[in-house]
């Protein structure tokens, strides 16, 4: 039987090892509390500076970041910066912020493009109808020109019709830009024409020498003609702007593989890489054009060049400089714009350079009649004089090599000039003038009679381009000059009955 004190022992001693326990347990318990508290008061600590850091970069996303990556859509040198913190970089939060960066890129860029798409069609109807309004004045003018035969007027109006086609090209470029027509739908003509007619359209035009080494009757399609001579004109209009005024410009038209190049080159600043690749990618016209892309006030000339390369399957190329220290620029004409003109049939303009490849042809042949030998070789002519191959297309006047006699025009001068040879030719062939009107000579009268005036031969239809306008316009007032000097013979022919109208209506 167990004794009551055994129980009392082993009571208190189930107790003492419950109480050990329970304590050791409170213990633990109170040091994990502890431990948990600490790592609770750190976790909270790490999440508060997980937020500042969130915080602070938000903060540098919307202060320097978001504005840096809208100015570097029109500024692309502008650097947007990084996330404050480089560790950052890669993980989820860096990946957002980038994202946030994405989506205002684009949102921005279409918003731009919105934005200057309305822009380009309100300067496309303003273009429109400044065009029209220039283009009615163009016509004024002509009509002016052809209605009065005062030399000093109608020098003045062949300069108003020159500045007013400086005028109309500016416009017609801003139309291009904004992707308008060119504005002009042309026959096909001789594509020295065409870059004549381009450089016509400059201020400074008389800087510009053209070297022409096409076969006879290289022609553009109808609907290339316009394109080539506006490139045309923004390449000379570069070089023109960007060099000395005491230096050329030169121009060299090549037969190549693939077509025909028209080669640009200036002796001026040129271009640095970063320019001229710039210059590149605008008159490649792979890009869509910016009306904000463009400077203030905006620099159209290579942006119409880039628009027309695209809209017409031409090729401009800027990127080789020029061997006299400028820009060389390189315009090719692809095969299949290119057309044949009979030269013979339809000539080139009187002001367009011969070509350096053309033969013996009837437009640069004088036919020389023989003096009357009688009945019995029935005035036979003699072999026709042909001009020397480097003599110059279109003298207006100059004296020919090897002569001291001045040579004047057959369609200015008046029969009986001293110096100049009588052309008694019963069939009334002139002097070939390369493309102007031409005049029936008169029979030499005998000695003793009085020179009846002659009825000049009637003038062609009304000439299509703006060199024949011009030319016929001086025919027609040297006709003039000479029917007055043969009506009166008190009348002494002057330097003053005849224009020089090749300098004054530049086309």
């Amino acid at each position: 039987m167990i004794e009551i004190p055994d129980l009392v022992a082993g009571g208190l001693a189930a107790g003492t090892l419950s109480a050990l326990a329970l304590g050791g347990g409170l213990l633990h318990a109170r040091r994990q509390l502890t431990r948990q508290r600490a790592e609770s008061a750190a976790l909270r600590r790490q999440h508060d500076e997980a937020t500042r850091a969130f915080i602070t970069e938000i903060d540098h996303l919307a202060s320097r970041r978001l504005p840096a990556a809208a100015r570097a859509l029109a500024h692309p040198h502008v650097v947007v910066p990084g996330p404050l913190d480089p560790q950052t970089t890669g993980t989820p939060l860096g990946l957002a912020l980038d994202g946030v960066l994405q989506g205002l890129r684009a949102e921005l860029a279409a918003q731009h493009v919105r934005v200057d798409a309305a822009a380009q069609a309100g300067m496309r109807g303003a273009t429109r109808e400044i065009q029209a309004a220039l283009y009615r004045l163009q016509d004024a003018l002509r009509g002016l020109q052809q209605q009065y035969d005062d030399p000093e007027l109608a020098q003045t109006l062949f300069r108003l019709d020159h500045e007013n086609e400086q005028s109309l090209r500016r416009a017609q470029v801003a139309a291009v830009v904004c992707g308008a027509w060119v504005g002009l739908a042309r026959e096909e003509s001789h594509l020295v024409d065409a870059v004549t007619g381009g450089q016509a359209r400059l201020a400074g035009y008389r800087r510009v020498t053209v070297h022409n080494h096409l076969q006879p009757g290289t022609a553009l399609v109808s609907h290339a003609v316009e394109p080539v001579a506006i490139i045309t004109a923004e390449l000379l209009d570069n070089a023109l702007r960007h060099s000395s005024p005491d230096t050329d410009v030169l121009v060299s038209l090549e037969h190549v593989h693939h077509g025909v190049c028209v080669t640009v080159d200036d002796a001026g600043v040129g271009m640095t890489p970063d320019e001229r690749e710039r210059a590149q990618r605008l008159v490649a016209g792979r890009e869509p054009i910016l009306l904000t892309d463009l400077g203030d006030p905006p620099r159209m000339g290579l942006a119409a060049i880039g628009q027309l390369t695209r809209q017409f399957d031409l090729s401009v190329d800027i990127s080789t400089p020029s061997p006299y220290g400028g820009v060389r620029a390189v315009l090719l004409v692809a095969e299949h714009l290119l057309s044949r003109i009979d030269p013979t049939e339809r000539p080139p303009a009187a002001s367009a350079p011969r070509s350096t490849r053309e033969g013996t042809s009837e437009r640069h042949t004088v036919h020389v009649t023989a003096p009357p030998a009688g009945p019995a070789d029935g005035g036979a002519r003699q072999d026709p004089v042909h001009t020397p191959p480097d003599a110059p297309a279109h003298t207006y006047g100059a004296e020919p090599p090897g002569t001291g006699t001045p040579r004047v025009p057959a369609h200015d001068a008046p029969t009986g000039v001293p110096g100049v040879p009588p052309h008694d030719d019963p069939h009334g062939d002139a002097l070939d003038t390369g493309g102007l009107p031409r005049r029936r000579r008169r029979t030499p009268m005998a000695t003793g009679q009085e020179p009846a005036p002659q009825p000049p031969a009637p003038q062609p239809a009304a000439p299509h381009r703006p060199e024949q306008a011009a030319a016929a316009l001086g025919a027609l007032q040297s006709a003039t000059a000479a029917a007055r000097a043969a009506g009166d013979p008190a009348h002494t022919p002057n330097d003053s009955d005849h224009t020089d109208h090749e300098g004054g209506a530049a086309r």
